[in-house]
Order: structure tokens, then C-alpha cells, then sequence
């Protein structure tokens, strides 16, 4: 995230409680998993879609025992129509193929992904690893849609967190499942070399052109106000982007000195995923041809 902050213990504050069924509007219900930190907030968020007719499960978050049963439990007798998942990282896509064992619903939705470094134990872990168990029976594009009983949940390709996320857009309600790439606690975190600020960004812009009236994203509160609150995450990302041009313009300098100057009142021990959003900026602005780089020294082009 661009602007984490130290979540509260859902176990200890009765507004998140975990592995209970919520019901948000008619044909949308949340079930927190136990999995709170720095980078989800009080948890992943899963969502149930539809009614007893039938369901979809988006995002059934980490395999861990607890909240696999409180899926089931919340399921009871409805048929699940699908499994969908708006990308595989292991905070959302690991419960998936125990799920689909016990519901013998089909996995539709995002692409496998796994992107792995040979230097992985050397760079610091600034978020869920890529999800290797992950295998879906269809995989959904752009536009794409899976039917329920008077209803419809329709992919929307928003690529930038990372390569293979999606949104799924709720119609006749108006809701949209966001996933990482809009949260209304802190803006997505954007690692290299999968993530990608310039499709982050297109992605926004897909996003801020549509008429959705809520939000529901995988981790915090829902987003009563979209446009509002996409229009602030541009600007943000804008300024940072100014930000760095400011630094550069004063003196050249690695990654690791611009993080310092541009989240000073930021966890010092969240500053490697800033690291890593500073980095998919420059990159962006390197393709721009804004800033160049000789080893790891960034300056102005």
C-alpha cells in the first residue's frame, strides 16, 4: 500500500468480526478471514454473491481451517454457481481448491500468475507471495460474465496491481468487487517487475469513466462515494510522481534515499513496499522518458 497504516486487531473491535456472515445489501454478504497486518488491513474480505438460489465466491482468501468452515457454514445448502477470484495473491486465492473440493463449484475468473526471482530471500517481503496452487477451469476476460438468478457479475480487466486482476461489476446492483486495486483504508501497492504504474493508472481511468455506486473491495470498508475517491487516488499518484521529479531535480539518488524524504510520517518498517511503488514510478516515468538511470542512481532525463 502507498499509505498503510497499523490495522486494528479484528479479534478486539466488534465492527470486524471474523467468520461471520455480514449482509451488506440483498444479494451481497462478507465473511472476514482471521488475517490481519499491515498489508490487509483487519483481513481478506470474501464475499458471497446471490441468494439461495445461488452463488458466487469471490475471493475465498487463505486456506486456513476457521475460515474455511465459516465459508461453508455461510454457504449452507445454496448451490455455488462459481469461484471467482480477482488475482492470485496468497491472501486471496489459496482457499480456492478446498473450496471447489467441498462445493464442486467451477474456478472462473482471473488467470494463473506466479512470478517468482531468483533473488526472492534477498528482497524484502513487502506483500502475500503469488498463490502456486492456484488453477482455474475457465479464465474470464474483459467483459465476460457469469449468470445468476436475476443477476449478473461481469469482469472488469484492471491490470496494474498486478498483471492478472480483475473487478467484477454486480448488475442489477451497482456494486463493484475492487479486489486490491481500490481500497478505501490506503491506495494498492505497485511492485515491478509484475506490477505496473502506467496500467495502474489506465486501470483508475477505466474505473473513474464507470457508474458503479459502491465499492466493496477486499480489504477495508466499502466505498460509498467511487468517483470521489478514485478522482483522490489519481491526484495522489500524481503528486508522487512530483514528488520524485522535485527530489531528482535537486540531486540524483537510489530508491533508497528518495523514500525517506517522500513517507516521513510512514512505519519505517512499512517503507520497503513504498520502495517498491517509488520504483514502479520511475519506471513509468523512465518510459516517459522523464528520468534515466545509471545502476541503481535515478536522475532527470
Amino acid at each position: 500500500m502507498d499509505r498503510p497504516s497499523q490495522p486494528p486487531h479484528p479479534q478486539q473491535d466488534n465492527d470486524w468480526p471474523t467468520g461471520k456472515v455480514e449482509r451488506l445489501e440483498p444479494l451481497v454478504a462478507r465473511v472476514l478471514a482471521p488475517n490481519p497486518s499491515p498489508f490487509t488491513y483487519t483481513g481478506t474480505q470474501t464475499y458471497l454473491v446471490g441468494d439461495e438460489r445461488g452463488l458466487v465466491v469471490i475471493d475465498p482468501g487463505p486456506e486456513q481451517p476457521d475460515h474455511l468452515a465459516a465459508l461453508v457454514e455461510a454457504i449452507g445448502e445454496a448451490p455455488v454457481i462459481a469461484i471467482a477470484c480477482t488475482h492470485t495473491h496468497r491472501d486471496h486465492s489459496p482457499a480456492t481448491g478446498p473450496l471447489a473440493a467441498s462445493t464442486g463449484a467451477p474456478v472462473i475468473g482471473c488467470a494463473t500468475l506466479v512470478i517468482e526471482s531468483a533473488d526472492n530471500e534477498q528482497r524484502p517481503q513487502v506483500e502475500a507471495p503469488f498463490d502456486k496452487s492456484y488453477a482455474p477451469d475457465a479464465v474470464m476476460k474483459d467483459g465476460d460474465t457469469i449468470e445468476g438468478p436475476d443477476w449478473r457479475l461481469t469482469a472488469v480487466a484492471t491490470p496494474g496491481h498486478t498483471s492478472n486482476h480483475l473487478c467484477y461489476a454486480l448488475e442489477p446492483s451497482g456494486a463493484l468487487f475492487t479486489g486490491d486495486h481500490v481500497m478505501g483504508w490506503s491506495t494498492s501497492v505497485v511492485v515491478p517487475p509484475d506490477g505496473d504504474m502506467s496500467a495502474y493508472m489506465d486501470s483508475l481511468g477505466k474505473l473513474y469513466e464507470r457508474e458503479d455506486t459502491v465499492y466493496y473491495p477486499a480489504h477495508g470498508p466499502a466505498v460509498e462515494k467511487p468517483k470521489q475517491l478514485v478522482r483522490g487516488m489519481i491526484g495522489h499518484r500524481r503528486q508522487r510522481e512530483r514528488q520524485i521529479l522535485k527530489l531528482l531535480g535537486v540531486e540524483a539518488r537510489p530508491v533508497e534515499a528518495l523514500v525517506p524524504e517522500m513517507y516521513k510520517g510512514v512505519d519505517k518498517r512499512l517503507w520497503p513496499a513504498a520502495g517498491q511503488s517509488v520504483l514502479a514510478h520511475l519506471l513509468d516515468l523512465e518510459n516517459r522518458r522523464e528520468v534515466r538511470r545509471t545502476g541503481e542512481i535515478w536522475a532527470l532525463a
